[in-house]
């Protein structure tokens, strides 16, 4: 006996918690491809899957955007069938001791603009910009950034004659306290310019570790965040990112320079971290932190003792640069996804190793579909366990849901295996702060790529984090 929904898809363990339904890991009953299964209890105070699968319908094709596999009611449950995704941005910047370099965040920072600009383009806002709604791929697309939880977005302009929405004041918080932009705080209704701003302070704390308004105490809430809106007013541009390039200031300066209505020139703000990137020497080879860590420490778990003496050092724990195709500016408009079957197509691995030129060509474009499977495919990622892989469907727990003040929306109740059709057979699997600014390693030294492969295969599983995001301010 085993749950299933839609008479397609195996219901497995529970693998995460959302604001509105629990996640878990699903199946494909015909092709074994893993999927991510978010389930909403209609009786919930608030439903909003409906509405979200509707927003991601109206995404599809984005780059950057999870497949919807399926939605629909089974028994007492609302369930939308999604893309299963990597770890969160979140989940890598702790993986990472809490602190990315400046070429990581740089990395991060053009595709995350991209990815905005996206769904500006389709008319919404996304009004909840967090590291933890922002996950990586996996298989070939594991260098990819995807957005997810459309669950606060908000239609901004008439699809058809793009007429703007109407300012207004008085509103009470939408999304997370943490990463909201000043006039969100001051109760002004949120715009393009908003989700810049609150951009921009996810990348501040990628590379500060922390913001200065993180770890305020108060009796409520409410009191919280007012207590870290007036900090957040009180903290100048100039303080927020003192000690690192000032790109960073500018973009800053030029989201609360815009108005409303205005539509921001997302091209500018992508030059002013291209530019950037090329100034520092970066090579845009898409080795981002995470990579060069996990690797290390592999090397380090797995290397056999030996006598320090000719050829012993560090260099040898620097992963080999990939030779980055033509394919890096077509990958943009695809469809996401990256199916076991795609798995089996995959042409053999293909690693440049030695010596790198550094990329001096603007990086226009997002990340590429790696044809390298010891760094980007699912190798990296620990394959190896289906429990521990990140829904395409993550937390707005933190998140204020309304535009009335609801700190605390109802969330659902785990999902009971009875609620949905049983078939014969065994049931595989039940359901259950200050910090100094960094140069970043562009990985140019050599390296052995046998035992740069076999360690990357041996990544413990536990590099994944499952289970309930923790709740952030």
């Amino acid at each position: 006996m085993e749950p299933r929904v839609g008479n397609k898809f195996r219901l497995g363990r529970k693998i995460g918690s959302g604001s509105f339904g629990e996640i878990y890991l699903g199946t494909n009953i015909q092709t074994n491809e893993e999927v991510a299964i978010k389930l909403e209890n209609v009786k919930t105070k608030h439903p909003q899957l409906l509405y979200e699968s509707k927003i991601y319908r109206i995404l599809q094709g984005g780059t950057g955007i999870p497949n919807v596999r399926w939605f629909g009611v089974e028994g007492d449950y609302n369930v939308l069938v999604m893309d299963l995704l990597g770890p969160s941005l979140e989940d890598l910047f702790n993986f990472c001791s809490r602190k990315l370099s400046l070429k990581t965040v740089l990395m991060l920072a053009d595709q995350m603009i991209n990815r905005v600009e996206f769904v500006h383009s389709k008319s919404f806002l996304h009004r909840d910009i967090k590291p933890d709604n922002f996950l990586m791929g996996l298989g070939r697309r594991a260098n990819q950034v995807y957005v997810i939880d459309f669950g606060l977005a908000k239609k901004y302009r008439d699809t058809s004659t793009h007429q703007h929405i109407p300012y207004r004041e008085n509103k009470n918080l939408t999304g997370t306290a943490r990463y909201a932009s000043v006039n969100t705080h001051l109760g002004i209704e949120q715009s393009r310019r908003d989700d810049l701003e609150s951009l921009g302070y996810v990348l501040m704390y990628f590379l500060r570790g922390s913001l200065p308004w993180q770890g305020l105490k108060a009796g409520t809430k409410k009191q919280k965040y007012e207590k870290i809106s007036e900090k957040k007013v009180a903290t100048s541009i100039e303080a927020l990112c003192r000690g690192y390039p000032t790109e960073f200031t500018s973009y800053f300066h030029y989201c609360r320079s815009l108005r409303f209505d205005d539509k921001p020139d997302y091209s500018y703000l992508k030059r002013l971290f291209r530019d950037l990137f090329i100034r520092e020497g970066f090579q845009f080879d898409y080795v981002f932190d995470w990579t060069i860590l996990k690797y290390q420490q592999s090397q380090i778990a797995s290397a056999p003792p030996r006598v320090a003496g000719h050829g012993a050092g560090p260099s040898g724990l620097t992963p080999p640069v990939l030779q980055n195709d033509s394919q890096s500016g077509a990958v943009e408009g695809r469809i996401s996804g990256w199916s076991a079957m795609d798995r089996r197509r995959a042409p053999p691995p293909i690693a440049s190793v030695g010596t790198s030129n550094k990329q001096k060509a603007p990086v226009g474009n997002d990340a590429p579909i790696s044809k390298d499977p010891a760094i980007s495919g699912s190798n990296f990622l620990g394959r190896s366990s289906g429990s521990s892989r990140r829904a395409a469907v993550s937390s707005s727990r933190d998140a204020v849901a309304s535009d009335t003040f609801e700190p605390s929306r109802s969330r659902t109740t785990d999902a009971s295996p009875g609620a949905f059709r049983r078939t014969s057979g065994a049931q595989r699997s039940p359901p259950v702060d200050s910090a100094e600014p960094q140069r970043s390693s562009s990985a140019r030294h050599s390296s052995n790529p046998k035992n740069y492969e076999s360690a990357l295969k041996a990544f413990p599983v536990e590099f994944w984090i499952t289970g309930d995001v923790t709740r952030r301010m």
